[in-house]
């Protein structure tokens, strides 16, 4: 990102200033109003829950029209606002909540650092278990996807599945990532006719959505976000992920190469690895997407039913 301000002069990044903190109150209500219009894009109706933890308010962004399944709970950087291509598909058996993760632009308030990973599965397994006595399915998109792993060998506890696109821990950032990420920022601010080539250029729908580029660079603006370099996880942290996973990566991933997911998918003892069309800033073909993560999110619990051992039936009077 620092490449995107010296080249443009335009991105005016938050620098110094306290982790969770907002660089001014004109830069949190500026934020706000773009984040109102963000999460518009949700499913209606959507609740918004503060929910409070020992470390933590979190925003959650609850989609619950069959309340009382399995939760699916989604997690990435910054906020949920971008995940909302995949609340209805996922809601079709429990309730779906999105999660504004402390530390970054939202309007969760962070009382500790949420980054080491230990505090990370603390705060998580509290927050998961204020919001259902089920376990959790979690969909984890980026460092999400770190969130989600660390959560299954920490405190798996109330962890069902994991779902990983596209995640953070795996591999280390490259100069291919780097660029992207610089390549990337700059095409977000190009006029809209530009920005449509090069949304297909480099397999990136999400920079077409004004309402989420317009929140991105009011949050990189106006917060100073906890800084996010999740140390690699080792082959025998991988290997401790015992609950099942589906692994998926973009074709054109700048973050993990398909075999990069497949060689990492193999060490954890119960994964599937998917390798679908897109970079790692969006997947191109979103309903095949979501309906393989909801037929993989099903077939837990189908499994877990049929683990559960038959009652002989009730002998009448």
């Amino acid at each position: 990102m620092l490449g995107i301000k010296r080249i443009t002069g335009a991105a005016d990044l938050a620098t110094g200033g306290e982790p969770g903190s907002w660089v001014s109150d004109a830069a949190r209500e500026k934020f706000m109003a773009a984040y109102e219009r963000a999460f518009a894009l949700w499913p209606q109706p959507v609740e918004e829950l503060d929910i409070e933890t020992a470390t933590a308010t979190t925003r959650v962004h609850a989609y619950r029209p069959h309340p009382g399944g399995d939760p699916v709970v989604l997690l990435s950087m910054f906020n949920a606002a971008g995940l909302y291509p995949h609340v209805v598909a996922l809601a079709e058996d429990g309730p779906v909540y999105g999660i504004d993760l402390p530390g970054d632009p939202n309007p969760s308030v962070p009382r500790a650092l949420m980054t080491p990973p230990a505090s990370c599965a603390a705060w998580l397994d509290e927050l998961l278990g204020k919001l259902s006595d089920r376990p959790a399915h979690l969909v984890g998109f980026s460092y999400g996807g770190w969130i989600a792993m660390n959560q299954a060998i920490r405190a798996p506890g109330r962890v069902a599945s994991i779902t990983l696109l596209d995640p953070a821990g795996l591999t280390k950032l490259d100069a291919r990532f780097w660029w992207w990420l610089s390549i990337s920022g700059l095409a977000t601010l190009t006029p809209m006719p530009l920005r449509r080539r090069l949304a297909r250029w480099m397999d990136s729908p999400g920079m077409l959505q004004p309402e989420l580029m317009t929140l991105m660079w009011a949050g990189s603006r106006g917060y100073h976000a906890e800084p996010k370099f999740p140390d690699i996880l080792t082959d025998d942290e991988l290997r401790a992920i015992t609950v099942p996973v589906l692994l998926i990566t973009g074709a054109r991933s700048a973050l993990l190469t398909p075999a990069e997911a497949r060689a990492q998918g193999s060490l954890m003892p119960h994964a599937e690895v998917a390798v679908v069309p897109g970079s790692h800033g969006g997947f191109n073909r979103m309903d095949e997407l979501n309906d393989r993560i909801a037929a993989f999110i099903k077939a837990q619990a189908t499994g877990k039913q049929a683990t559960q051992p038959i009652r002989p039936p009730a002998t009448q009077r």
